[in-house]
């Protein structure tokens, strides 16, 4: 990374990184698809695309043709990669998993505890069923990604991380212990110390809205459907605990916006949907929080180096610049038909993304 200063004031006003992917995305389908995949191809050269559309991804036939709609609603400008993954189901067969990673379709594998959010309705019910695809996972390499919340109704929503690290991983990395595993946006100071504590091959991804709000956000002033997501924020130590690991400089954490898309009135609605639509500002939300931390040095490697080493990928040769200068979000985007209101609307950004080395 390198960072220019104004001949004038000497402040810093312009940060130069190495292109940035997204570890965790969300686009949809259909017409939602063609509405919100270029903000992330625009930032992003590649990002791990979420299988829980309806019907889930669950052969690598149909995350072959899930890429190609994805790739035709995706500018070509932006020379952006799609790398797919295959939702895991109690019953999924793990010849089917091996066939499509080994072919270069599939990139990883998602673990969704049954109805834990989204369109998981066809997830896990109890992990000891998929154990034969971790076998299959941990003897390829192949990386297990993790929605890491149990659903037991007599869970508090606000605990239902840290029981699952108890129940459920704390198992599974036991009983797979060369798995290469992401804990996928971690909201927890729990989450933080357990990935701190493992091995090499377990790492988490963390979001730019866990890192800028807490749970008080969600009912300020009354109820925020814009701020509700899955895993929900949680209490202020929590995001202080993330604000530290992302800036820490270590290799076990790195960018994953997990933006999730949904139009205005599914939001607002009297059983508003659980996402985030942070893709439109995501980088300038992540610089924010490393600048304020102090930690814009560290910024290139948690967005651009610590994700594609985990992955065993090559690092992106291209650039992208950011400069310091104020970007309003605005309160809306998308058609008015499908409106879409972005993370942190109305609010001013103090950096300003810009494609290449303006």
């Amino acid at each position: 990374m390198t960072q220019s200063k104004d001949p004038i004031s000497g402040d810093a006003d312009r940060l130069v990184l190495r292109r940035p992917d997204d570890w965790h995305v969300h686009l949809r389908d259909g017409a939602m698809l063609e509405a919100v995949a270029n903000y992330t191809a625009r930032q992003f050269a590649r990002a791990i695309i979420m299988p829980n559309l309806a019907p889930p991804v669950t052969t690598a036939e149909a995350a072959e043709a899930y890429r190609a709609r994805i790739m035709a609603a995706a500018d070509e400008a932006y020379d952006f990669t799609p790398l797919m993954t295959c939702y895991l189901t109690d019953t999924l067969d793990a010849g089917e998993v091996e066939r499509g990673f080994e072919a270069g379709v599939f990139t990883a594998c998602k673990l969704y505890p049954a109805n834990a959010t989204t369109n998981s309705s066809h997830g896990v019910t109890d992990i000891a069923n998929i154990y034969p695809v971790l076998e299959a996972m941990q003897r390829m390499g192949m990386p297990l990604l993790v929605h890491g919340e149990v659903t037991d109704k007599d869970i508090d929503i606000f605990d239902r991380e840290a029981v699952f690290i108890e129940r459920v991983l704390t198992k599974v990395v036991r009983d797979f212990p060369d798995l290469k595993i992401v804990f996928e946006h971690v909201t927890t100071d729990e989450a933080v110390a357990f990935v701190m504590a493992s091995g090499a091959n377990i790492a988490a991804t963390i979001t730019p809205h866990h890192l800028r709000i807490n749970r008080n956000a969600i009912f300020e002033g009354g109820l925020r459907p814009h701020h509700y997501c899955l895993p929900v924020a949680k209490r202020e130590k929590h995001r202080l605990a993330l604000r530290r690991a992302a800036t820490s400089g270590s290799p076990k954490f790195f960018l994953g916006t997990d933006t999730a898309p949904h139009a205005e009135a599914a939001k607002e609605s009297a059983c508003g949907c659980a996402g985030i639509f942070n893709a439109p500002f995501a980088l300038e939300s992540y610089a924010a929080t490393f600048e304020e931390e102090g930690a814009l040095d560290k910024l290139e490697a948690f967005a651009s180096e610590h994700g594609p080493r985990f992955y065993g990928l090559p690092l992106n040769s291209a650039k992208v610049t950011l400069k310091k200068e104020e970007v309003v979000v605005p309160d809306h985007l998308g058609p008015a038909d499908a409106r879409l209101t972005p993370f942190l609307a109305g609010q001013t950004l103090g950096w300003k993304f810009f494609g290449g080395e303006a």
